[in-house]
């Protein structure tokens, strides 16, 4: 089984702790975010699981617990977020000066082809346009190409959810153009740039597209082939395996106002105060008769084929 920690919060940065914890009882309770009366324990183990994908803006916390997770047996890799936006869009990120050197770090202690950076999303604000993307973009592929192989990129969707005046949507002649300045200076500084569940061919610019749960890369980490199907929950233009994700929607206040896994600011404060960093559970309580166990295999092909 493929983890992923997570897509629905950002665990590393908030709940390093909890997320420890879980990996050391090798269980967690999920409900289902499509029907919360549904609920799970996953049971797991190092044996079990075949890769661990990191999901986070700022893996500080999770970075000085990593010694732990690697006594465990654990292998895995981060997507790590990381925008030239200020606190108008990202609210409640450190300094992206101490983030950068945060990416250096973890790069430099667990290697470069398991930290993927992700340059997303791409957007539109006050003072934030081609020129500052052109820019921001060239000056952070200088300081993080020696710590990443890949940058994934993807443009910002309008969720109708987000009712915030502070960003737009680039508009398709716009997002060409920011393709092909991307793909031209990625490629200066030796990374491999793909496009994350995008509709549009950038490939003429030399971005391919994105496999964030990736196979391949999974299949490098574990030395071994992982029988992994595609992920078919995911958007159209999703390129992900299938995965278990642990976390949930409405519990990540690093406060960007393009998040598109908070309903409200103030519910994922509010969601967060009823965390319990010793609890099964991410946050709030279940009732125990109702759970459902659930045990998984791994999917590592480890036996030579004769042909």
């Amino acid at each position: 089984m493929i983890l992923s920690a997570s897509r629905r919060t950002d665990l590393p940065c908030l709940y390093a702790d909890w997320l420890v914890r879980r990996l050391q009882a090798g269980a967690v309770v999920v409900k289902n975010p499509m029907n919360p009366a549904q609920v799970s324990r996953l049971h797991f183990s190092p044996e079990t699981v075949d890769c661990i994908v990191f999901w986070t803006k700022d893996p500080a916390p999770l970075l000085a617990q990593l010694d732990e997770v690697d006594r465990l047996g654990y292998r895995y890799y981060f997507q790590f977020t990381l925008t030239p936006y200020d606190r108008a869009i990202e609210k409640n990120l450190r300094e992206k000066s101490e983030l950068i050197e945060t990416f250096r770090q973890l790069s430099e202690r667990i290697g470069r082809e398991r930290v993927v950076w992700r340059y997303d999303p791409i957007l539109f604000a006050d003072g934030v346009d081609f020129a500052y993307h052109r820019a921001q973009f060239s000056r952070m592929c200088a300081a993080l190409a020696p710590y990443s192989d890949t940058v994934v990129v993807s443009f910002v969707d309008a969720y109708a959810k987000l009712r915030q005046p502070v960003f737009t949507v680039p508009d398709l002649c716009a997002q060409t153009e920011l393709a092909e300045m991307i793909g031209t200076t990625a490629k200066q500084y030796g990374l491999r740039a793909v496009a994350c569940a995008e509709s549009g061919d950038w490939s003429a610019y030399g971005i391919g597209r994105s496999a964030c749960i990736d196979r391949m890369r999974i299949e490098r980490i574990c030395g071994a082939p992982v029988a992994l199907k595609a992920d078919q929950n995911q958007r159209v233009g999703c390129g992900c395996a299938e995965s278990v994700d642990i976390g949930a929607y409405d519990t990540c206040t690093n406060g960007c106002v393009y998040c598109y896994a908070n309903r409200s600011a103030e519910r994922a404060i509010a969601m967060c105060a009823k965390h319990d960093p010793q609890s099964e559970i991410l946050v709030g309580e279940f009732d125990p008769t109702t759970v459902r166990e659930k045990h998984f295999r791994s999917l590592r092909q480890t036996q030579c084929s004769l042909f």
